[in-house]
């Protein structure tokens, strides 16, 4: 077995809880719970004790001459106090229990809200390498494992704990002899518990996964549910869907032998071994090497002890998932994220240039996008950016917005390079419209809004009114608190658009990048975005991927991208009156 996977399976204690130092900021409400754990951990080892003084002590005082009105004051005695020390036991273990919700939930939200600001700035290039599904899934699930550690399986494992070794302590004292016998089985549980737990982890990890690979078909689905449908392609997903539960439920049934083989064994060996054991205490107590009350305590200890260590699997099972867990969500928080600096005073004007750039995707180093382009945008100016699919137009607009930094040559605004200006600048001089708008699920004012948040009922209609939204907006009976449905779906195409238009005219940008903003749209929709997107240019820098002419035509200056570098630069009748790129792209695509 390799050493790596040796190491896989033990248990990292600062691993496991390393996050929990969420905790330090609740502790007078969470250390007093632990304490309170330990109390009541404690009192349960009376309920042995005196329904062993109930059962044995009877017999030996009868035994002993003691009439039968000594014999029941005993047991009322004996009952009385068993009461009362289950009373403590629950009024302490109620206000154990709130504590523990209390000081555990609380960690836990601030550690889901830490988890989430910091998985909102990670770098583009780090979601881009990930499902949409397993990012969910470390968000929700692993942080529900912690969860569930923290409320259910702690208190469980220090409850054991203290039955366990408490009750070591009281069958000694009880009997050394008795003891010791019953110890000497323990290593052979022990070890068969260790052996035949490892294979149970491994078949329950690659379940799992596997479960979660079901669940991020199933997310996906459900994501692009509009192109399921317009393909027809519903028994398409319920295949998929069903292909990824056979893996799991196949890896389910072949662990299942081992885990029947383990429940069964736990069975076996914990009855056989008390049974073993009384079988031993039996032959002493005949031969009056220990009278009945010690034996009947032993043996409610016995089980006691006997069933804290059966439990050990599923607690050590928890915690390794706990391990897995926690190294899934430190890997988001210790990640480097994106550039946070605060946004600068100095405002930008707009001006862009780029030169000698390079950049190819991080998933595809061998494949250059941008192989050397060079261009400037003064402040103001209107610039169309046209060019063959796959020639590194939208690649540009992911570079100006800081998503992905070049590797080679300079973007600068304003003449300073990128590197010394803050994302947070840069992108708050910036306002994208693009082909497939991303409305969130909320109303109609929450999206609009969304370009600067906070602005008043004023700002929003106005910036409707400007995008040519407000009349078709008005004519829902909520007004601008319908609601837009998941990613806009009860909005049509133009509809969605003039809201991104509207969201970008009251974000007040210096810089506006249209990204094939009318391409998919009908006629009448084309005309009432365009007309949203001239009045939107006004006075601010425009750089536009567009295929329409139109757009093209209005442009200061055209650049014409060719396999990631700009082959021709000019006006729509500068560049026409050559025969190059751009003339071909006129007649064959642009004029259609």
């Amino acid at each position: 077995m390799p050493e790596t996977e040796k190491k896989s399976r033990r248990i990292d204690w600062k691993k496991t809880f390393g996050l929990y130092s969420y905790l330090g900021k609740y502790r007078k409400i969470f250390i007093p719970s632990v304490i309170a754990l330990f109390v009541t951990g404690g009192l349960s080892l009376a309920f042995p004790y005196y329904l062993g003084s109930l059962i044995g002590s009877p017999q030996d005082a009868m035994q002993g001459g003691a009439n039968l009105a000594e014999v029941s004051e005993k047991i009322n005695k004996v009952v009385s106090t068993l009461l009362i020390i289950l009373a403590i036991q629950a009024f302490v273990a109620y206000w154990r229990v709130r504590g523990f919700i209390k000081a555990g939930e609380s960690a836990l939200c601030d550690l889901r809200q830490d988890v989430f600001a910091r998985l909102v700035r990670l770098p583009m290039p780090w979601f881009m390498e990930r499902r949409t599904g397993e990012v969910g899934s470390r968000f929700s699930a692993d942080l529900a494992i912690l969860q569930e550690t923290l409320i259910t399986t702690v208190p469980q494992m220090v409850r054991q704990s203290v039955t366990f070794f408490g009750g070591l302590i009281f069958i000694f004292i009880f009997s050394v002899k008795l003891s010791l016998f019953m110890l000497a089985m323990i290593p052979v549980v022990v070890l068969v518990v260790a052996i035949v737990g490892r294979k149970i982890r491994r078949w329950s990890k690659d379940a799992q996964d596997q479960l979660a690979q079901s669940n991020i078909v199933a997310e996906e689905a459900v994501q692009g549910i509009a192109d399921v449908k317009a393909y027809s392609n519903e028994e398409f997903e319920e295949d998929r869907y069903r292909g990824a539960l056979d893996l799991f439920l196949g890896t389910v049934i072949k662990g299942s032998k081992a885990r029947a083989m383990f429940v069964s064994f736990i069975i076996f060996i914990l009855f056989g071994t008390i049974s073993v054991v009384v079988w031993f205490g039996a032959g002493m107590l005949a031969k009056k090497q220990i009278d009945s009350e010690d034996f009947t305590h032993f043996i409610l200890f016995s089980i006691f002890v006997g069933a804290s260590l059966g439990s050990l699997p599923d607690i050590m099972s928890q915690l390794q998932k706990t391990q897995g867990a926690t190294e899934r969500i430190r890997e988001i928080l210790n990640h480097e994220i994106e550039d946070d600096r605060e946004e600068s005073g100095a405002a930008l004007t707009g001006a862009i240039a780029a030169k000698d750039l390079v950049f190819a995707y991080p998933s595809r180093k061998e494949t250059r996008v941008l192989n050397g382009v060079d261009f400037e945008v003064s402040a103001g100016e209107r610039v169309a950016i046209v060019g063959p699919s796959g020639a590194g137009k939208s690649t540009i607009f992911s570079l100006l917005l800081g998503f992905y930094e070049g590797d080679e040559g300079i973007v600068s605004f304003d003449g300073k390079s990128a590197g010394e200006i803050p994302v947070a600048t840069r992108r708050s001089a910036m306002a994208v419209v693009p082909q497939e708008v991303l409305l969130f699920g909320g109303t109609i004012r929450e999206n609009i809004e969304y370009g600067r948040p906070g602005a008043s009922e004023e700002e929003i209609i106005d910036a409707a009114r400007k995008a040519n939204a407000h009349d078709f907006i008005d004519e829902f009976p909520e007004g601008y608190d319908a609601m837009v449905g998941p990613r806009g779906v009860k909005l049509s195409g133009g509809q969605r658009q003039r809201i991104a238009i509207a969201r970008a005219v009251l974000a007040d940008p210096k810089i506006l990048l249209l990204d094939e903003a009318t391409s998919a749209l009908d006629s009448e929709s084309e005309r009432l975005v365009q007309e949203a997107l001239d009045e939107l240019m006004k006075g601010r820098t425009s750089l536009i991927i567009a295929h329409r002419l139109g757009t093209v035509k209005s442009a200061d200056k055209i650049l014409v991208l060719k396999e990631g570098k700009v082959v021709e630069a000019g006006s729509h009748s500068d560049l026409m009156a050559k025969d190059g790129t751009y003339r071909l792209l006129a007649e064959t695509q642009l004029l259609n």
